[in-house]
């Protein structure tokens, strides 16, 4: 019998009221699997990762977790399930200290993994225990991000998914994201990564999804990508 993916869409349709965004996407994510999700602007990238973690949910279509459908389920139940969410726009508590943003999120995952703790966040992130007792609102824009990321590991998470997570980060922040999710990616935590370096999402992605006004128009490995230039360039602008 063949394993359920960890976490999968079928035919969503979304909307934010009468602006119908999704239409019949199907997007699957495998166990350890690292998924670039790919496309201009506008295109509905933070409208699917929405709707597969519950903050918003579909007018039609379906949501499985190991193939059990969770279509309507609050986000709390999702996150519980084991998928986690690093938002555009961070979403830290900004009257919380960083080591408080930590701990608050501190559960074991799914089958009580207890692989990320506080200890190990601060390790990864050196600068979030340089600041463990700053308050969120002081932080830099990347070590709100460091942060952001370090909450959702927090909740040992088997599948994380980031949308936008160098966004508007200087030069070397961004690097040190990058190399932060690469160790995520080898300690076995499947991935769906949001990113305009798509030349970075080729070297990292296993499989890559392409979102072209809320469809998807490709979904294939990096060589596949590769071998089409004028897509690229006609949907990706590269």
């Amino acid at each position: 019998m063949t394993e359920p993916f960890l976490l999968e869409a079928r035919g969503l349709q979304s909307f934010y009221g009468a602006s119908h965004v999704l239409h019949g996407v199907d997007f699957r994510l495998s166990k350890g699997e690292t998924v670039s999700l790919i496309g201009r602007n506008g295109m509905g990238k933070t409208t699917l990762l929405r709707s597969l973690v519950g903050l918003l949910n579909p007018r039609d279509g379906e949501i499985l977790v190991d193939g059990k459908a969770v279509t309507g389920a609050p986000p709390y139940a999702i996150a519980r399930a084991g998928i986690a969410l690093v938002p555009e726009g961070r979403g830290i508590f900004p009257n919380l200290t960083v080591a408080e943003n930590l701990v608050m999120s501190a559960r074991p995952g799914t089958e009580g993994r207890r692989d990320w703790t506080y200890e190990r966040v601060l390790e990864i992130f050196p600068r979030l225990a340089e600041r463990r007792q700053h308050w969120g609102n002081t932080l830099s824009g990347g070590e709100q991000q460091m942060l952001t990321i370090g909450r959702a590991l927090m909740t040992n998470p088997r599948a994380l998914l980031l949308d936008e997570a160098t966004e508007g980060l200087a030069p070397l922040i961004r690097e040190e994201i990058w190399q932060v999710v690469n160790g995520i990616r080898e300690g076995g935590i499947a991935c769906v990564i949001v990113d305009k370096n798509i030349g970075r999402l080729m070297r990292l992605a296993d499989r890559h999804v392409l979102l072209v006004k809320g469809r998807v128009t490709f979904d294939g490995d990096s060589d596949s990508l590769s071998a089409d230039p004028e897509r690229l360039h006609r949907d990706l602008g590269v």
